[in-house]
């Protein structure tokens, strides 16, 4: 039901994306994780309702198919969210606690790792030794982890929080096409409802082209059509049952 597909895009380690957890760039990452949680929202969800309106005019029906829908979806992502951050944070922790050893008990061979980073970054050998013996003497974990591998010990990736990020923009993203398909008068509803499906799909895929740097136009028309097939396939898929008409 949910489109979980995106998660593993989401949460690469700080090292990927230039800093840790606290990072513009991490945060730019969970900013467009929620917009896409949002369109999953909004496609899943519509499929769904449009595809019971084809088969049934019964606005009872149509909202309890959606309701269930936006549970199950909610619930889907942040479940996927919390395992897949969970392993993430797993595999953080397991890198702080090995540099950690490592400081405990090689601390000039810690050092020197160091400093082969700082000039893999760019720094000249002598400089990168000069800085790598400075910030060892402060806080050399810190120093060691968000140099190595891109991780501030003191702020590993939160599974909670992206579950609860997930569970709400798919939450919200739901509400759109629910909310048009029951409110909306029975000779407009699929109509209705498929418009404002298409607009908020325009919106979603013009927000995260913008946080990814991407052609905002290709995006746009991606999700848009994406949206289409979705809700037209299930369309026809219900009116082939038309199992009640009123």
């Amino acid at each position: 039901m949910a489109q979980n597909g995106h998660e593993g895009h989401e949460h690469d380690s700080g090292a990927h994306n230039g800093g840790g957890p606290g990072s513009i760039g991490n945060r730019l990452n969970w900013l467009r994780a929620g917009v896409l949680g949002a369109n999953d929202g909004i496609v899943s969800v519509a499929g769904i309702v449009i595809g019971v309106a084809g088969a049934t005019s019964d606005r009872s029906t149509i909202l309890v198919s959606g309701l269930a829908g936006l549970v199950a979806g909610a619930f889907s992502m942040a479940g996927g969210e919390y395992t897949s951050v969970s392993t993430q944070r797993d595999t953080e922790a397991s890198l702080v606690e090995a540099e950690r050893r490592e400081l405990d008990e090689r601390p000039e061979d810690a050092e020197a790792e160091l400093a082969t980073s700082l000039q893999d970054r760019g720094l000249s050998e002598q400089t990168a030794r000069d800085a790598a013996r400075e910030l060892s003497s402060r806080n050399p974990l810190r120093a060691h982890a968000v140099v190595e591998y891109g991780l501030d010990p003191e702020e590993l990736t939160n599974p909670w929080q992206a579950a609860l990020s997930s569970f709400l923009s798919f939450t919200c993203g739901a509400l759109l096409p629910l909310l048009a398909i029951t409110l909306l008068p029975e000779g407009i509803r699929v109509i209705g409802c498929a418009v404002a499906v298409i607009a908020a799909l325009a919106l979603t895929g013009f927000t995260s082209a913008r946080l990814g740097g991407a052609p905002r136009a290709k995006a746009m028309v991606r999700v848009m059509a994406v949206g289409a097939l979705t809700m037209l396939a299930t369309y026809v898929i219900g009116s082939a049952f038309n199992v009640a008409t009123g």
